[in-house]
């Protein structure tokens, strides 16, 4: 393959034809409770509603299937949080080719068992290193030695090309409707570039502004110092966007196409997810809730415009929902924890209880052991409020109760 160096829209054009009837065409549908929220008219593209749950099957079929019949008789490898994965595997099992997976040990047993049911025997899993860099590394030096054709998840024309599908469908959905904003997560930033060049010819005046996880900003750095930095640690929570490197060609093709970047913190897209799955039953996964959580952000520039936000991907673990909550109610300053040492006589807890507590928070968490020979012993104590101004009555009955205290995060 001898792509071109940087993705068109002819080559976006070529991979929308090539992905009729492989792909769903995902809806671009307004959501009245947004819309409302924000004052705005706020539409969700529903990536999260596609074949394998992620956009990401645009562009590893569309990079896969073009491959040389020599190519793909050597078999192809990626290197994958969970998404890439599983396009990945539905692009191998379609055309009947062998596939080897990298994925960190920290993957989620959702998108493991997505990957193994979709790709069948056709895909072959290794789990190597705690993050998307560690298995990446790990598949371009299996790839160095096996001669197998490595996919990237990001960092390519041709999957740049096939994410571009998505802007695509997007402006043909809005038809004549201005898009004002477009919020879109970033993570390599391949989705990014496709839709920068999409939007670029056909939408140019569209404010296209980037969604980054304040605990993986590699986009960020790297537009602030000129070049794809390496971050020394990331939170891995965001799985799906949370890499220590962006992608060369997506850095410069975001560099001229963002509008801005907002990183947005971990606990605010667990609200996020929270809110549109009990309002909307929207089932997101962290990655995809990224762009609306950005809205809380720019409230005020989106009053009266119409704003298009990519719902990249759905794939969520159930069982990562009480993190979920847990990290939500403390970003929303609704749960708090203290190391509280309480004098070790009788009553003290219900002196505790009596005169800090108000009458509607709620013990959730309460460790303590008690030392006969010691004259006060530590609890650990998580404590929810109802709301966030709580918080300050709270805090101050400790002052005079006596008993001394330490929050801590």
């Amino acid at each position: 393959m001898t792509p071109a160096t940087l993705p068109t829209v002819k080559g976006i054009e070529n991979a929308a034809a090539l992905l009729q009837g492989i792909i769903e065409t995902t809806p671009t549908k307004l959501s009245e409770q947004l819309s409302d929220r924000y004052h705005a008219k706020i539409y969700l593209k529903r990536e999260d509603l596609q074949v394998v749950r992620s956009y990401k099957i645009r562009g590893a079929y569309n990079f896969i299937s073009r491959l040389s019949k020599t190519e793909k008789n050597k078999g192809v490898v990626c290197a994958s949080a969970g998404n890439h994965a599983q396009g990945f595997a539905l692009s191998c099992l379609l055309l009947k080719i062998k596939g080897t997976v990298f994925m960190p040990q920290t993957t989620p047993q959702q998108k493991l068992q997505a990957v193994e049911r979709i790709g069948k025997n056709y895909v072959h899993i290794i789990l190597s290193g705690d993050t998307f860099d560690d298995a990446k590394n790990a598949a371009l030096k299996y790839c160095h030695q096996t001669g197998k054709i490595f996919v990237s998840a990001f960092d390519h024309p041709l999957i740049m090309e096939g994410q571009g599908t998505v802007a695509k469908e997007v402006l043909e959905q809005m038809g004549k409707k201005k898009i004002d904003y477009l919020f879109l997560p970033i993570g390599g930033g391949g989705l990014a570039a496709g839709l920068i060049t999409w939007f670029n010819e056909f939408s140019p005046k569209t404010k296209i502004i980037g969604v980054e996880p304040a605990g993986a900003p590699a986009m960020k750095e790297s537009l602030e110092k000129g070049k794809a930095v390496i971050l020394k640690e990331i939170d891995n929570f965001v799985d799906g966007a949370a890499v220590k490197q962006v992608g060369h060609i997506c850095l410069a093709i975001c560099k001229k196409g963002l509008h801005d970047l907002v990183l947005i913190p971990e606990g605010k897209v667990c609200t996020t997810i929270l809110q549109l799955y009990n309002q909307e039953a929207i089932v997101m996964e962290p990655a995809g809730a990224l762009s609306v959580s950005a809205l809380d952000f720019y409230k005020e520039e989106i009053k009266g415009k119409n704003v298009v936000c990519i719902i990249s991907g759905g794939n969520n673990d159930v069982e990562r929902m009480p993190e979920m909550k847990e990290r939500s109610l403390f970003y929303e300053g609704l749960k708090h924890y203290f190391i509280i040492k309480f004098p070790q006589r009788s009553g003290a807890l219900k002196q505790f209880v009596n005169k800090v507590l108000g009458p509607e928070d709620d013990i959730t968490l309460f460790e303590y052991t008690k030392k006969n020979s010691k004259e006060s012993g530590p609890a650990l104590v998580g404590i929810e409020v109802k709301q966030k101004a709580d918080y300050e009555s709270l805090v101050k009955p400790f002052q005079h109760s006596g008993i001394r205290s330490l929050e801590f995060t």
